[in-house]
């Protein structure tokens, strides 16, 4: 069945149901018939509000599929409460009680459908807001239950008054429909099309749902009311009212041309907060309300530490959730703050906060004379050759491209303890770590391969371009016999030379600098000059250029 015939067909059957009721109430006498289709009818228009809200719910997705959900989660206790009254009046077959256990449920069901609406479901989501909401909307319904719990549960079990009970759920229920009435006004004013709409006629069906409620329950409080009586047609027919409107909001989804809403989280939070706050204040007042039976006193002081320690746990958890989230967000800054965006890779500032320990690491192995193969930190500055070429004809974001995709070649051929990082522009940097320099040649080789072995594709695969680079590369410790001599910053530098001779020597080649024969002179700590250090140069040419497609 489509969505089309499904909606036409649930809604026929609200309105067939709502008929059959009325027609009932009109030629049936008071008794189990009447009874059993007044009750069953309100169950199945309770049902097919449902049935709507759940199946925009599963046709939707984020925010707005969480407040389909809320609505579900309401009339769910709605019409859970339908189905107790059906036990008595069925089943039992025996007079409602006067103070009605299953009121409750029928109170509870208003906070999960005000609490979607809180959701604001016609904006575009916060993340942070769907994830940190949720404890705040666990603390606001604990909240709303222990204010039933307050004024209306002590009148029913603690001291039973059948005046104080109807009094004060009748206020609180009142209270509940005024403030979900309000909230849909408010939301009909900010927003415009189908969501005014839709608000507009959500905040007409409560109305409507409420004023005949108030009209049945006070014919219930004064003995006027039996099941199947004339109050039932206008209460009853508000859950058609409600299916029509769940129809009728099917595909809505968060306005495009609306702000994304970050405020979620902070003004749910405010309410939350308001109603913890709130705790000490009514159990003040109950200390200070002489009227009230002392049992009643006490039992409110009671449930309010409770109810103040129950919500301090959830305010706990919030806060470890909010630490948590804090944490992973500075975790996230960290990272960003060490990678570099374009290629993905790490560096320079990765580079300064890891180095000291890689350069203790080799002096200290030095030190304790570990394997020769795994003491040393080799240094290998990168620079892609005639790379200026590609930017002046074929634009920077091929430029972009060809970095990206150098970088990942370089990858490739190093080791995982390797580190590559983007030293600047078209440049590299690899730090080997745990490595033998008398092999550094070796990796200096398989990345000219990597680089220069095959052409890079430009803008789609048969546009290709072949290009290099160039290396130059130093080990350190300088000398093994005075590791501590000369210092990592020179090392650096030496392997920048060495790119520079690469260069000159017509690029496509790694040159390495290595000590010479010579005893260096002491060098100052904070003057260094690698041009004193007596050098070997030991050069690799990189592959031979691919012939051109």
């Amino acid at each position: 069945m489509t969505h089309s015939n499904y909606s036409r067909s649930l809604a026929a059957a609200a309105v067939f149901l709502v008929v059959v009721l009325a027609l009932s109430c009109a030629l049936l006498p008071r008794g189990i018939a009447l009874t059993a289709v007044s009750d069953i009818s309100c169950a199945l228009l309770m049902l097919s509000a449902l049935l709507a809200f759940a199946g925009n719910g599963l046709a939707t997705k984020g925010r707005t599929r969480l407040f389909w959900m809320l609505q579900v989660m309401g009339w769910s206790l709605w019409l859970s409460d339908q189905l107790v009254w059906i036990v008595f009046d069925l089943f039992f077959r025996m007079k409602m009680p006067a103070m009605y256990p299953a009121d409750v449920l029928l109170f509870q069901a208003g906070a999960p459908m005000l609490a979607g609406l809180l959701l604001r479901p016609h904006l575009a989501p916060s993340e942070r807001g769907g994830r940190l909401g949720m404890l705040d909307f666990l603390l606001l319904l604990f909240w709303w239950l222990y204010i039933y719990v307050f004024f209306v549960v002590c009148w029913q079990y603690v001291s039973p008054n059948q005046g104080n009970y109807d009094k004060s759920f009748d206020r609180l229920y009142d209270c509940g429909a005024i403030i979900l009435i309000i909230v849909l006004a408010g939301f009909w004013r900010q927003t415009s099309g189908r969501w005014k709409k839709f608000y507009g006629g959500f905040a007409l069906a409560v109305l409507f749902n409420a004023v005949a409620f108030a009209i049945l329950n006070r014919a219930l409080e004064k003995d006027l009311y039996f099941t199947g009586s004339w109050y039932d047609i206008p209460y009853t027919g508000s859950f058609a009212v409600f299916t029509l409107l769940g129809l009728a909001g099917r595909d809505l989804r968060p306005a495009q041309e609306a702000p994304r809403d970050s405020r979620y989280g902070s003004w749910v939070a405010s309410l939350a907060m308001l109603a913890v706050l709130s705790l000490p204040v009514i159990a003040v007042s109950a200390l200070l309300d002489h009227t009230i039976p002392p049992e009643v006193a006490r039992f409110r002081i009671l449930l309010t530490l409770g109810t103040m320690f129950a919500m301090a746990f959830l305010i706990f958890l919030k806060h470890h959730r909010l630490n948590q989230e804090l944490k992973r967000a500075n975790d996230v800054l960290e990272e960003a703050s060490l990678t570099d965006p374009l290629t993905g890779i790490r560096n320079r500032r990765y580079f300064s906060a890891m180095i000291e320990a890689d350069v203790s690491q080799s002096l200290r192995s030095y030190v304790d004379k570990h394997d020769a193969r795994t003491r040393d930190l080799v240094f290998y500055l990168i620079d892609a050759d005639n790379f200026k070429e590609i930017n002046d004809n074929y634009g920077h974001d091929v430029g972009d491209r060809v970095l990206i995709e150098m970088s990942r070649r370089i990858s490739s051929a190093i080791r995982h303890s390797d580190v590559l990082l983007r030293w600047g522009g078209e440049e590299f940097l690899i730090v080997s770590r745990y490595t033998d320099r008398r092999e550094a040649e070796i990796l200096a080789s398989r990345v000219l391969t990597a680089v220069g072995g095959s052409p890079f594709v430009l803008r789609d695969p048969s546009e290709t371009l072949c290009r290099t680079c160039s290396i130059g590369w130093a080990a350190f410790p300088w000398l093994t016999a005075d590791p501590e001599n000369v210092r990592y910053e020179e090392v650096l530098s030496l392997a920048d030379s060495g790119l520079r001779r690469a260069k000159q020597a017509g690029k496509n080649r790694a040159v390495g600098i290595l000590p010479g024969d010579k005893s260096p002179a002491p060098i100052a700590k904070d003057h260094p000059h690698p041009d004193r250090l007596d050098v070997e140069v030991l050069a690799t040419s990189g592959p031979s250029l691919p012939a051109k497609p």
